[in-house]
């Protein structure tokens, strides 16, 4: 782990150590992203996605409100999952048309906002479809929708499949032509198609197929359409590395594959917008959950750091958010990164369970009551998905340096 600059043998994130940095937010633990290293990210992205594709970012990976301004300026448009994530984007200065609404599960009260809004929602089904027509006969509006379409194939090698087989999420797209056929019927503003197979995935050849395959059945569904597709998001996918053994995404061959393939398509469809929608690689790597040591003890010769953050407040480091297999986050002593002895240590939490662990059995500084512990690439889907009311301890800070 490069990103965050150590000096003195101290993390710094955005140029402020971090020792100092837990004195500015008065309390532990919290949530610190670099505001620099999300800018880096986007500009690395710009020099090697073909320049006519839009960047598109995902609120789920991180909502927090000054982290979606931040992004807003960067970035084409925002993606949201829920009405509370709409408000966030809208209040984000965010052009109302570069927002979508992807959900497989959106009550009426959602997509009246979204109509009212004039943001794209991406239909999830056909009762969706019939329910948005109403709403917008109802208020004399034309929605503007597009349709996500739930793929035979899958992003290979992804840690969650979104496309192939029986899904929640999207149309069957065997039952998309009808769909578009009665689109057209209920007079809704077609923009296109949202086509997702996958997430969390470093291999720059199974993104390449799993974009060659999307574009191929955006090409055959738009035969059907009932206007010129304007729109066509092609997911992402893109992981960032946690494990040891994971490389980085080579991303100039993912881009390099992008502008070949974007050739074809412009002359098949000549008014399309194409759009990558990322999150987790736009701020994964940018984050760190930080938290204090409160008690050191050992048990039967093994060495447990008690600190005052864990599961509630990071589920994914805490092993417990979709590994089958549980591995340890990249954790360090942040104001002891190398430190002048060593040691192997348990990093736990104050919660009454075993599954109350940020790391197992790692090699660390000697670390004592006071000391800093860092986890690394805990930007994306960090505090909003995690059970921050287990146990009723306070929930952590959060702060954008």
């Amino acid at each position: 782990m490069t990103q965050f600059p150590v000096v003195d043998d101290c993390l710094q994130a955005g140029g402020i150590p971090l020792t100092e940095l837990a004195r500015r937010v008065g309390r532990t633990p919290f949530y610190a992203y670099d505001r620099g290293l999300i800018a880096q990210r986007v500009a690395q992205l710009r020099q090697h996605l073909p320049a006519s594709v839009h960047l598109h970012y995902a609120i789920k990976a991180n909502p927090m409100p000054e982290v979606v301004r931040h992004l807003a300026a960067l970035v084409d448009g925002l993606d949201v999952a829920s009405a509370g994530e709409l408000r966030i984007a809208l209040a984000s200065g965010m052009n109302p048309g570069a927002i979508s609404f992807a959900g497989p599960g959106k009550t009426d009260a959602e997509l009246a906002e979204a109509v009212a809004s004039g943001i794209i929602v991406n239909l999830e089904s056909e009762r969706e479809m019939e329910r948005i027509a109403v709403l917008g006969r109802n208020h004399s509006v034309r929605p503007r929708v597009a349709v996500r379409v739930n793929p035979d194939f899958e992003l290979k090698s992804s840690g969650m499949k979104m496309g192939g087989g029986p899904k929640q999420f999207g149309v069957d797209a065997e039952r998309v032509p009808a769909m578009l056929a009665r689109i057209g019927q209920l007079g809704l503003d077609f923009q296109g198609f949202h086509i997702f197979s996958g997430s969390q995935n470093l291999r720059a050849d199974a993104i390449k197929e799993a974009q060659e395959k999307t574009i191929e059945l955006a090409l055959t569904l738009a035969k059907s359409a009932p206007s010129p597709v304007r729109l066509l998001n092609i997911g992402g996918g893109f992981g960032i590395p946690y494990f040891p053994g994971e490389r980085p995404l080579d991303i100039a061959a993912v881009g390099g594959s992008l502008a070949r393939l974007l050739g074809g398509i412009k002359q098949q469809l000549p008014q399309v917008q194409v759009v990558v929608e990322l999150g987790r690689y736009l701020v994964g790597e940018a984050g760190l959950y930080v938290c204090r040591v409160i008690d050191r003890k050992i048990s039967r010769g093994q060495v447990f750091l008690i600190t005052d953050g864990g599961l509630h407040h990071h589920l994914a480091a805490s092993g417990n958010f979709g590994q089958v297999i549980r591995k340890n986050y990249p954790v360090v002593v942040g104001n002891r990164v190398v430190g002048g002895k060593r040691e192997v240590v348990s990093v736990v939490g104050p919660l009454c369970t075993p599954l109350d662990l940020l790391a197992d059995g790692m090699e660390m500084a000697e670390a004592d009551v006071g000391d800093l512990v860092a986890v690394f690439q805990s930007g994306a889907y960090g505090l909003t998905a995690s059970p921050t009311a287990f146990l009723s301890h306070p929930a952590p800070a959060e702060v954008l340096v």
